[in-house]
């Protein structure tokens, strides 16, 4: 089974992180469209390249790190419509191990942060609409425990949620772009 959303869910996370920052709270450190210098770095030695500024990454540099680092560790093209924006972005966010433990507590399997065949099979047989709800509560108390809550949780509040509470067409938190994906795929 491969679903293919990666594009429209890159899209929109790239909608949310923005451009070059380093704010002295962010614990990430200096960051170019969600890519920290770490992050950057470790990539460009890979593939055998000098490390540069993470305010010089390209574009196609940016899309390479979230297919192989993010995309690809969440099974995007495998999990379900939706379910693959929703733990693409938190992964993106948060971490990719934060994030499919996140998804597998929702759906009952062991949380050991992999998405391995029973993750998978959990996944398929789920509401989408549920298991896109419970991951992005999860998310957001996750997110009320961090000491940078106070500084960043607005942000991060209306990237997860959107701007009104609860699924809303037209808004754009992550919850309602994920409904959205899972609706479009069960027509």
């Amino acid at each position: 089974m491969s679903f293919q959303n990666y594009r429209q869910c890159l899209e929109w996370v790239l909608a949310y992180e923005g451009g070059y920052i380093n704010h002295p709270k962010d614990p990430g450190g200096a960051t170019n469209r969600g890519i920290t210098q770490r992050v950057y770095t470790a990539y460009r030695k890979r593939l055998g390249l000098r490390p540069q500024s993470v305010s010089h990454i390209t574009a196609d540099e940016v899309a390479s790190i979230y297919r192989g680092q993010y995309w690809e560790a969440i099974r995007g093209d495998s999990v379900p419509p939706g379910v693959d924006f929703a733990v693409f972005d938190f992964a993106v966010n948060s971490g990719v191990r934060r994030a499919v433990k996140t998804l597998q507590r929702a759906i009952g399997v062991r949380a050991d942060g992999i998405i391995g065949n029973i993750t998978l099979a959990a996944a398929r047989t789920a509401d989408p609409e549920a298991l896109i709800t419970a991951v992005c509560k999860r998310r957001m108390s996750f997110l009320h425990r961090l000491s940078t809550f106070a500084t960043f949780g607005r942000g991060w509040t209306h990237r997860v949620e959107g701007y009104r509470a609860r699924f809303q067409p037209g808004d754009t938190g992550v919850l309602d772009r994920a409904i959205l994906l899972a609706r479009a795929a069960s027509r």
